[in-house]
């Protein structure tokens, strides 16, 4: 098999004439691919389990087939670890399971909308500043650290994606050796973005790589970015509430669960979360106990940042469940991003978080996170939270059926040449699963005459009745739900360990 990339798929925006340039279609030989085939996994027991939508709000969810690909190209293309991808009528999905159809039903559909672009440059005296943008009158303060990590004068290149108040943005970054003294023999620069909305980001990822390159060897012309705005721009709201979302699920209204995430595979490049659990190995279950109970989440990683972001990604996919109405009492769970100094005061009021940052400092102010990352090393500080750094019996389990059916289905693709399936929506689909199985069996026994909740359930859940004890008891408090909470104890057999309400 060829080890996929963790860079971004390519979109050359600036290769192509101005005439022939159009929003809604995006050149084939370029667009990312979409891979379907969710119906092809193994789950527990041999049942297959995709989560699909119906086409009316108050119908709850069924168990069908979901298939995705690119919306703009009917054709198979490849991506960028070479698969090809299946056509399929419906086109490319933003959440799980939620078809254009179900989309159109609901009177939404994303599009391309950059409400800023602009270049940052570092001065030998005046540090990080913004060079040039449009529109001229936006709010880019704080941009010129956030599209410039702090530590990035070490190395040639990288991508960075950040949160600026309600926008979300992706910047690239390039530094480039120069004959000056004045410059100190280095000039670096960024040339980002800014939308509502990260799921889109991804397509510019080429355009600002050739931007940046470009501003560095002919700093000072901007045609191609003024070009670029005025075609991809969208008109800046009034006012707003300041709120971040990865896309306005308020329109879609009841269809679509907010504990959902857009796909990854619409966000990232394919590989992505295949790298991040195979980075964290077994760890993979610890991040995602502390992501389903809306802890504060902190990555530490030097530079470069921008597979570090996909962590942040990675992590908040981990969290996804598609059972209508479980979640909405709780923390939404927000990808921040590349975080820095800049942006202590705005998490001291966040009660739930996924971000990262190059900046030391950060594992000091113990105030702002729950959980820190340092490379493969997961800690807290909390005492309440310690237990769940243990691995236990069940945590291995699941690890170990995640890794077996990952080998059968690169058996599948090896062998059988199966090319409708990949890593991203297997592990994907697994947590989905395991969070559904958890939170059903939860509700079915709080709504159940006698809501009494047994070791025989816990197992039932895919959980250990003793190893996660205080998980489960977290999980219920927080998500609000009405238990009695009943485990086998070696000394005291059927031991009511206490009514959470």
């Amino acid at each position: 098999m060829v080890e996929q990339s963790d860079r971004a798929p390519l979109l050359d925006w600036e290769e192509v004439p101005p005439a022939e340039l159009a929003p809604t279609a995006p050149s084939p030989e370029t667009e990312d691919s979409v891979q379907s085939g969710l119906s092809s996994y193994p789950t527990e027991g041999g049942v297959r389990a995709d989560i699909s939508l119906n086409a009316s709000p108050a119908t709850p969810s069924s168990v069908t087939a979901v298939s995705d690909e690119s919306a703009h190209s009917p054709q198979k293309h490849s991506g960028p670890g070479g698969d090809a991808s299946a056509a399929d009528e419906e086109g490319d999905c933003a959440f799980h399971g939620l078809s254009i159809r179900d989309r159109r039903i609901a009177g939404w559909e994303e599009k391309d909308q950059i409400v800023a672009v602009f270049v940052v440059t570092f001065d030998t005296r005046s540090g990080n500043m913004i060079e040039w943008c449009l529109p001229q009158d936006v709010n880019l303060e704080g941009v010129e650290f956030k599209s410039m990590a702090s530590g990035s004068h070490r190395i040639s290149s990288d991508f960075i994606y950040f949160r600026k108040g309600c926008y979300f943005g992706l910047a690239c970054f390039a530094n480039m050796p120069v004959e000056s003294e004045l410059e100190r023999g280095a000039r670096m620069k960024s040339v980002g973005i800014l939308s509502p909305s990260y799921t889109l980001l991804y397509r510019y990822m080429h355009f600002l790589e050739n931007q940046v390159r470009h501003q560095l060897q002919c700093p000072g012309q901007y045609s191609p970015l003024e070009a670029f705005y005025e075609d991809k721009k969208a008109v800046l709201p009034l006012g707003g509430n300041g709120l971040v979302t990865a896309c306005p699920t308020s329109a879609l209204g009841p269809m679509v669960n907010r504990c959902m995430h857009p796909e990854m595979k619409i966000t990232h490049p394919a590989g992505c979360m295949s790298h991040f659990i195979r980075f964290f190995g077994e760890q993979i279950m610890v991040l995602w106990k502390f992501a389903l109970l809306r802890k504060r989440i902190l990555i530490f990683s030097p530079p470069p940042v921008g597979v570090v972001c996909y962590r942040v990604y990675c992590c908040c996919c981990l969290a996804n469940v598609s059972i209508p109405g479980m979640g909405v009492s709780v923390p939404e769970f927000r990808p921040f991003f590349y975080i820095n100094v800049a942006d202590i005061s705005a998490l001291e009021t966040e009660p739930s978080y996924v971000a990262c940052t190059t900046e030391k400092i950060f594992e000091e102010k113990k105030e702002l996170y729950d959980v820190y990352i340092d490379n493969q090393n997961v800690k807290t500080h909390r005492e309440s939270l310690q237990p769940l750094l243990r691995l236990n019996s069940a945590d291995r389990e699941k690890y170990r059926k995640l890794c077996e059916q990952r080998q059968l289905l690169l058996y599948s693709q090896e062998v059988d040449g199966d090319c409708t399936s990949n890593e991203e929506e297997l592990f994907i689909l697994f947590f989905m699963e395991q969070n559904n199985r958890i939170f059903q069996t939860l509700s079915e026994v709080a709504g159940s005459a006698d809501p009494t909740l047994t070791a025989e359930h816990v197992r039932a859940m895919g959980l250990d009745p003793q190893g996660d004890r205080s998980f489960l008891v977290d999980l219920l408090e927080i998500y609000g739900i009405d238990v009695m909470l009943v485990i086998d104890n070696p000394c005291c057999p059927q031991c009511c360990l206490g009514e959470l309400k």
